[in-house]
C-alpha cells in the first residue's frame, strides 16, 4: 500500500507550508526589527556628516566616526540647518538627513525633480556645506559625504562602499585617501566647475597643489577611483547654482 508521503501532492503542500511559515517568520522578525534598522540607520548618517566636517575621533591614521551615544547630540550642535534643494526652491527640513540619494537619482532619471540634500554645519567659527553623493565603483555602489567651505574648496570627505575589492577599491575608506581631498578646490581659477580627479598621472604625489582638480589614484583600483571621480563631478555639480547664489547674497 502506498503511503500518502510518498505522494507528489504531499511533497509540494509540504513545500508550500513550509514558504508559507518561514516567510511569515521572516517578515514578522523584519517587522518587529525595523525600528533598530531605522536607528542605525539615522545615527549612521549622522556620524557619516560629522566626520565630512571635521567632527570625528580620528587618531594617529585611523579613521574614526563619534560614538553612537554622541553621535546625535553632536549633530544637533553643530548642524545648524538641514537644507533640500529642488531646482530653484530651497527649504529647511530638520528630516533631510533621510532621504534617500539612490532613489532621488533614479527619481530624476524618470524627469523628475530631484531633491538635494544639504547641511549647513558650525565648527570653531568655520561654516561648513556638506553634501552626501552616490555614485559606481568597480563592483558595486560608491558613496560619499563632501563637506565644503562657500567656495566649493573641500574641506573634508568620507567615502564608503558596498563591495570594493579588500587592499584595492576598498582603500577609499582609509585616512590616507580621504584626507588627500581636504583643501581641493572644486572650481577652476575662472569659477568652472571641474571636480576632482583620482588620477594616476597625478604629478603631485604629496599632494601640494590643491588647484589641480586631482588627487593621486589608489595602485590597482583604477575602476573604482574613476567611479569616485565621476561620483563627484556629476552629483556635486548640481550644487554650483546653490552656492552662486550663497555669493551674490
Amino acid at each position: 500500500m502506498e503511503k500518502r508521503t510518498d505522494k507528489n501532492s504531499y511533497t509540494l503542500f509540504f513545500a508550500v507550508a513550509m514558504v508559507v511559515v518561514v516567510g511569515t517568520l521572516l517578515a514578522s522578525l523584519a517587522s518587529g526589527l525595523k525600528p533598530t534598522i531605522d536607528e542605525n540607520r539615522r545615527l549612521e548618517k549622522q556620524q557619516n556628516i560629522l566626520y565630512a566636517m571635521g567632527v570625528n575621533e580620528n587618531e594617529g591614521t585611523s579613521a574614526n566616526f563619534v560614538s553612537t551615544t554622541k553621535a546625535p547630540e553632536l549633530f544637533e550642535k553643530h548642524i545648524t540647518k538641514q537644507l533640500v534643494i529642488e531646482g530653484d526652491k530651497i527649504t529647511e527640513d530638520d528630516q533631510a538627513y533621510l532621504i534617500d540619494v539612490k532613489k532621488e537619482q533614479a527619481s530624476a532619471k524618470a524627469g523628475n525633480v530631484r531633491r538635494l540634500p544639504l547641511f549647513v554645519g558650525e565648527k570653531d567659527g568655520v561654516t561648513y556645506y556638506i553634501a552626501p553623493i552616490r555614485g559606481k565603483g568597480l563592483w558595486d555602489a560608491v558613496w560619499a559625504y563632501i563637506s565644503m567651505d562657500e567656495n566649493m574648496v573641500i574641506q573634508g570627505a568620507y567615502f564608503d562602499h558596498q563591495g570594493e575589492t579588500p587592499g584595492l577599491g576598498a582603500n577609499i575608506k582609509e585616512r590616507y585617501f580621504m584626507d588627500d581631498f581636504i583643501g581641493e578646490h572644486l572650481l577652476s581659477p575662472t569659477g568652472e566647475f571641474k571636480g576632482v580627479a583620482v588620477s594616476k598621472s597625478n604629478n603631485d604625489p604629496k599632494n601640494e597643489n590643491k588647484t589641480d582638480n586631482a588627487v593621486d589614484a589608489i595602485a590597482g583600483a583604477t575602476i573604482t577611483g574613476d567611479g569616485v571621480a565621476a561620483m563627484i563631478k556629476n552629483d556635486l555639480k548640481l550644487y554650483v547654482p546653490y552656492f552662486e547664489n550663497l555669493k551674490k547674497n
